[in-house]
C-alpha cells in the first residue's frame, strides 16, 4: 500500500489557510495534522513562505494543507510574502479563512471575495474562541452568504472535528469524481499500448509521473496495458491477436508512433491525456489552432509546472520552439517560466504553451487557463501544440470528438 505522503500533489485536495498574522493559522495546521509542521510563535509574521503538509483526511483521502503568511504583512519583505500568499489562491480547492479574537472585518471580507471570485468553496474559522466569541455581525454576514462557520481553539484541540466535517462537505465535486486519465477510453478487459521512450530526461530506474499515473488508471478501470519503446511498437502490434483499444505515446515520438500505428487504432499522447484530465482540452484545442496566425517576431510563453534541470534537447526549451518556428517559417521569441511563477501581464504574448501539469491539481491549471482567457491570450498544451505543428492534429485528437466539436463550435 502506497504511503499517504507519496501520493502526488496533483491528486490531493489543496486546502489553503488564509488570514491576518497571528490569528493561529499555524497552530490550526499543527493541530489538524497532529504534527509540528509550522513554527508557532506569539510574534506576528512567523510564517514567511507557504508551508505545505500532505496528509490523509478520511473519507476524502489525500489532501495538502497550505499554511500561508498573513496577508496583512507590511514592509518590502512583507509585500513579497503577501505576493507568494496570493499565488496560493490559484491552486486552492477549499479556502479556510481564519479569524481570531472576535474580529471579522473588511480584511476577512476581502479574502472571501477573492475566493468567491474564483468560485472556490470557503470556510470561516473563528479561532481562539476561548478568548473571544465570534462577532454577531460577522456570523450574520457569513450565514447570509451560506459560508460554513466553525469555532475552534487550536491549542486545546476544540472544534477540529467540526472543521474536518466542514472540509469534507465543501470538497468540490470534481475532486470527489476526478476526470479519468484513460479509463473512459478503454472498455474493461481491453488493452492499451503505452509507448514510453527512454531519453535523457527520464529518471534513472523509473518512469515519469504521467506514465505511472496512466498505468495505474488503466489498472483501476479493470483494463490492462503493454509498455513498449517507440522502436518496438510495430513488432508489438503485429504480435497481438486483436488490436488495442488505444495507443498512447510520449509527444516527442508522435511522428514515428503515428506512422507505425494503423489508422483504425485510436492514438494520442500522455500530454493530451493530461490536458483533458488537469485542464480544459477544448480550450487547448482552440489555442493550438491560433498557431496558424503566428508570424515572425511574435512572443510565446512556455510554462512548466515543475522545475527540472533542462538537457540539451529539452522538450519545452528546444524541441517545441524548433517545431513551432519551422511551422511558422519565421523567427519567434520564447520565454520560459517554471513552477508557480506566471507573469501578471500576459499581453505581450501571442500564445501560451503549457505542460501537462501532472504535478498540479486541476484547479491551478484551470486558473491559469482563465487568466489567459481574461487577457485575451490563447493557451494550449505541449502535446496539442506538438500534434498541430507536426501535422497530425486530427489523428492525435481523434479519441476526443467532444472536445474537438466544442472547440469548433466556439470558433464559429
Amino acid at each position: 500500500m502506497t504511503a499517504p505522503q507519496k501520493t502526488p500533489k496533483g491528486f490531493r485536495l489543496h486546502i489553503g489557510l488564509f488570514g491576518r498574522r497571528n490569528v493561529g493559522k499555524s497552530s490550526l495546521l499543527n493541530a489538524m495534522t497532529r504534527q509540528g509542521v509550522s513554527i508557532v510563535s506569539d510574534t506576528a509574521g512567523t510564517t514567511t513562505d507557504p508551508v505545505e503538509k500532505p496528509m490523509e483526511l478520511l473519507p476524502i483521502g489525500p489532501v495538502l494543507f497550505i499554511d500561508t503568511a498573513g496577508i496583512d504583512d507590511t514592509g518590502s519583505l512583507g509585500e513579497m510574502r503577501v505576493e507568494r500568499t496570493r499565488k496560493v489562491f490559484d491552486r486552492t480547492d477549499v479556502g479556510v479563512i481564519v479569524a481570531a479574537e472576535g474580529v471579522w472585518g473588511e480584511f476577512e471580507e476581502g479574502i472571501l471575495a477573492q475566493l468567491q471570485e474564483r468560485e472556490i468553496p470557503a470556510i470561516a474559522v473563528f479561532n481562539k474562541i476561548d478568548l473571544a466569541e465570534a462577532p454577531a455581525e460577522g456570523v450574520a454576514r457569513l450565514t447570509e452568504a451560506k459560508v460554513p462557520i466553525v469555532r475552534t481553539a487550536a491549542v486545546d484541540g476544540l472544534g477540529l472535528s467540526e472543521l474536518r466535517q466542514a472540509l469534507i462537505a465543501q470538497a468540490p465535486e470534481e475532486f470527489i469524481n476526478a476526470p479519468a486519465i484513460l479509463g473512459d477510453l478503454i472498455p474493461p478487459g481491453e488493452l492499451a499500448v503505452l509507448v514510453v521512450p527512454i531519453d535523457l530526461e527520464a529518471p534513472k530506474g523509473r518512469l515519469i509521473l504521467p506514465q505511472v499515473q496512466s498505468i495505474r488508471d488503466v489498472l483501476d478501470c479493470d483494463s490492462y496495458c503493454m509498455i513498449v519503446k517507440e522502436r518496438e511498437l510495430r513488432d508489438a502490434l503485429d504480435r497481438l491477436k486483436r488490436p488495442p483499444a488505444i495507443v498512447v505515446t510520449d509527444s516527442q515520438a508522435f511522428l514515428k508512433v503515428s506512422a507505425d500505428t494503423p489508422p483504425e487504432i485510436p492514438m494520442t499522447s500522455f500530454s493530451i491525456l493530461f490536458a483533458r484530465c488537469k485542464g480544459d482540452l477544448a480550450e487547448f484545442v482552440r489555442g493550438a489552432r491560433t498557431i496558424d496566425k503566428l508570424k515572425s517576431g511574435d512572443k510565446i510563453l512556455i510554462a512548466e509546472a515543475c522545475s527540472h534541470h533542462p538537457i540539451g534537447e529539452d522538450i519545452g526549451r528546444v524541441k517545441i520552439p524548433r517545431w513551432l518556428t519551422q511551422y511558422v517559417g519565421g523567427d519567434l521569441q520564447f520565454d520560459t517560466v517554471q513552477g508557480h511563477d506566471f507573469p501578471e501581464n500576459l499581453s505581450d504574448y501571442q500564445l501560451v504553451v503549457h505542460c501537462g501539469g501532472c504535478m498540479w491539481n486541476r484547479r491551478e491549471m484551470l486558473t491559469r487557463t482563465l487568466r489567459c482567457r481574461a487577457a485575451g491570450v490563447p493557451i494550449t498544451n505541449y502535446g496539442v501544440a506538438i500534434a498541430f505543428s507536426l501535422g497530425i492534429f486530427a489523428r492525435a485528437l481523434s479519441p476526443f470528438p467532444a472536445a474537438m466539436a466544442t472547440a469548433t463550435a466556439s470558433d464559429q
